[in-house]
């Protein structure tokens, strides 16, 4: 843990020492050899822990014998050591005696007392002390729980929130010094009620996962595999120690693990780490894995769960929504879903104030924590607060004291609005107060909330952020570009023309976009409307690449996925800010096609600027025909950016909640600036001799079986565009012109049965297919 905390500190420019336990030898290499490890295994690390590989060169490793002295060059120390007290004073002992004055010192202890571990050290260690709770793996997830020490200073705790949010990215929250403090403490109950649920109620592993995943806003690992993830040793043992630390606690019962859990660790069945858990891989089986028979230990294959509402249930598209259909009807699934999250309501509630002040530290907590869609008390507001506790005093539970203040409260619920301010029930103040939201935050559901969309349809809208700036926003199934979205392009840019000084485009969803709606593409070419698909081709490509031209400065604000199309917007923006986790990439010749939205001419432009004729173009243009012909995508938009998907003026943003802000501010730069559009060139392309050059590239990826026959029609295609045809040499051609290579190979590929195969398999089964 230590190691992938040191690794994200790198990716945000951090020069980082990364110490470890000494081992045998004289050399430093020798000494430093359990450092050097973990710094090798962050390499190879999947997901990956850097951004780029760049990233490493900010680290250093060391031993705690040999180099413990160095850390009188810091400026923050985080200990993160094995999860025991004893090894923990110690060492804080040793760095109390060389840090200088001044510097932050911070434990990621999962759980036990901040305050405890820095008794009796001196005044200064103790005022720039506090426990830095990271969640594994550091880079993705974005939770930090930060818990102060009793004399920590406020502008150490000032510090150290700004820097974490806008620096690395992070949602910060305050926990209290408690056991487990917000995270642990009631995710663990989560899933340990969970397990006892299923016990009285006699389900299944698998009837478990489809009710605790997607269903109720939670991730697609639900609760067996995020187990098998985690590792069920450790879940029994934070467990264990949960229930030996909170003798007060109400269902402090709850911690104690069924007879199986102690079972299966003592089997060894521990997870993913120890190749097999409540799931097993087995390439055999239905779905390649075996799932765990709970009274045998023994696998089994998977068994369909026999839920009859959940497909209906499923259409839903709103969360609360969902969970309230769930939990209305009195079926086995019904029953479950009150069940467990009846329980969790009650037990979050009973916690505050005990492990924080306010009910919006829980439920950002379970959302940046978990990647929860919605927060319990959220959840439980969706479902009405008046109404689910009279069902839970028919089912004889007690209600906490806060939810006793909610009740008697004006308005008896935990969150509502006054105008456009989100409020929350305090507990101090016993009524509704605004949700504080941090200076540079602009989120898009409190802009809805006070102002109607300029224009809107199923797949997109045009927003006023105000200051005269327009959004455009996709909000179609997974934000892909269908004609919907296209309609509304052509309208942001006619809303803006006429009322605004800017575009921005955006949204927050969970990905910017991922690529273009290939259904209409199979539709016409299935029925060989070629006339209807030739226009339809060239309206998406004149729409997209019209963005670059348009007369006031459009903004992309991408983050997730941005893949094919949508990364061709990008493209085409005069200026992108990025959130630090962007996956962008041009991926069509996964379906059997290539980019035909100027991606190909966009990256060729970027490939040879600065460049002529007489100069070697081939390195450049290589890499970009390997990247669109083997479908890559950056593993962040630093990687976009030596890709030159991004480019070096565009911006980087660490807080994906800051993003449409400070798009919206790179928008109101361009203005201020006198923006006018770019002038049009003509752009350098290589001729028969590059195209000579990427032939024999596929034709080897070929004889090493890299490529499919099939994969070599496709790859000609691209390298024709990228090499400007049959061009006889080297030399300069319109933008108009390359163009009109993208859409002729896009259109010749509709035409081939097996680009229509490929299509046809990725829209049933999201994968791709190799024929």
């Amino acid at each position: 843990m230590g190691s992938r905390i040191a690794a994200h500190l790198a990716n945000a420019g951090i020069d980082c020492l990364l110490l470890d336990l000494p081992s045998e030898g004289s050399s430093p290499k020798e000494r430093n050899a359990v450092g050097a490890r973990a710094l090798k295994a962050l390499g190879k690390s999947r997901p990956p822990a850097y951004f780029t590989s760049r990233a490493a060169k900010h680290l250093r490793v060391g031993n705690f014998e040999d180099d413990l002295e160095r850390l009188a060059d810091a400026d923050w120390i985080i200990e993160a050591i094995i999860e025991k007290y004893e090894p923990k004073r110690s060492l804080l002992e040793k760095i109390d005696k060389i840090r200088k004055p001044g510097t932050l010192i911070s434990t990621n202890t999962s759980g036990l007392p901040v305050g405890k571990l820095a008794e009796g050290l001196s005044e200064d260690f103790r005022k720039h002390w506090l426990g830095t709770h990271f969640f594994n793996p550091p880079r993705y997830m974005r939770l930090l729980e930060i818990i102060p020490g009793p004399d920590t200073a406020p502008e150490v705790l000032d510090f150290v929130e700004d820097f974490a949010d806008q620096r690395l990215g992070k949602a910060v929250v305050y926990a209290k010094d408690r056991p487990n403090f917000i995270a642990n403490r009631i995710f663990l109950f989560s899933v340990m009620q969970t397990l006892r649920t299923m016990m009285e109620q006699g389900l299944t592993v698998e009837e478990v996962d489809a009710l605790t995943g997607p269903l109720i806003g939670r991730p697609r690992m639900a609760t067996f595999r995020l187990a098998d993830f985690t590792g069920i040793d450790i879940c029994v043992h934070v467990a264990g120690n949960l229930y030996e630390l909170v003798p007060e606690d109400e269902r402090r019962d709850v911690y104690q693990p069924p007879e199986f859990l102690t079972r299966m660790v003592a089997e060894g069945i521990v997870g993913d780490k120890g190749g097999r858990g409540f799931y097993k891989k087995d390439r055999k089986a239905p779905g390649g894995r075996l799932v765990l028979d709970l009274d045998s230990l023994q696998y089994r294959e998977r068994i369909e769960p026999d839920f009859a509402r959940l497909r209906d249930v499923k259409k839903i598209p709103e969360v609360g929504a969902r969970i309230e259909a769930l939990i209305s009807e009195d079926d086995r699934a019904g029953k479950f879903g009150w069940k467990i999250l009846s329980e969790l309501f009650l037990y979050a509630a009973a916690r505050v104030p005990e492990v924080c002040d306010d009910i919006v530290s829980v439920d950002e907590t379970m959302k940046a924590g978990f990647n929860w869609k919605r927060g319990i008390f959220e959840i439980w507001n969706d479902l009405g607060v008046e109404k689910t506790t009279e069902r839970m005093k028919a089912d004889g539970l007690t209600l906490p004291p806060l939810v006793e203040k909610v009740l008697a409260s004006e308005k008896k619920s935990f969150y509502g609005f006054d105008g456009d301010q989100r409020t929350y029930f305090d507990l101090t103040a016993e009524a509704q107060q605004p949700v504080e939201e941090k200076e540079g935050v602009l989120r898009l559901d409190a802009v809805k909330r006070t102002r109607k969309p300029a224009r809107t349809n199923p797949g997109a809208s045009v927003w006023d952020l105000g200051d005269g700036v327009a959004l455009l926003e996709f909000h179609s199934k997974a934000n892909s570009l269908d004609q919907n979205v296209f309609d509304q392009m052509a309208g942001a840019m006619q809303e803006t023309a006429k009322s605004y000084d800017a575009l921005v485009i955006g949204n927050q969803g969970e990905h910017f976009s991922v690529g273009a709606n290939i259904q209409m593409v199979l539709g016409l070419s299935l029925e060989k409307k070629w006339k209807e698909l030739e226009a339809a081709i060239a309206r998406v490509q004149g729409l997209i690449c019209s963005l670059r031209t348009f007369e006031k400065p459009v903004v992309g604000a991408v983050f997730g996925r941005t893949l094919g199309g949508g990364c061709e917007v990008a493209l085409r923006c005069d200026h992108v800010q990025a959130a630090a986790e962007t996956y962008m990439g041009l991926v069509e010749v996964g379906v059997g096609l290539i980019p035909g939205g100027g991606g190909c001419t966009e990256l060729i432009r970027r490939a040879v600027a600065g460049l002529d004729a007489r100069d070697n173009l081939t390195p450049s243009m290589i890499e970009i025909y390997d990247r669109i012909g083997t479908a890559k995508v950056s593993n962040s938009a630093a990687e976009a950016r030596e890709w030159r998907l991004l480019r070096r003026s565009d911006d980087v943003t660490a807080n994906s909640d800051r993003l449409i802000a400070e798009a919206k501010a790179a928008a109101l730069g361009l203005v201020a600036a006198g923006y006018e559009p770019p002038e049009e060139t003509e752009i350098l392309v290589g001729g028969k001799g590059m195209k000579a050059s990427f032939d024999l590239r596929v034709w080897m990826m070929r004889q090493a079986h890299w490529a499919s026959d099939y994969d070599m029609v496709v790859a000609g295609k691209l390298g024709n565009v990228l090499a400007g045809g049959e061009l006889s040499e080297p030399g300069f051609v319109s933008e108009a012109y390359l163009l009109g290579l993208e859409r002729e190979a896009f259109l010749s590929l509709c035409g081939e049965e097996k680009t229509l195969q490929r299509i046809e398999h990725t829209l049933k089964t999201g994968k791709p297919l190799r024929n």
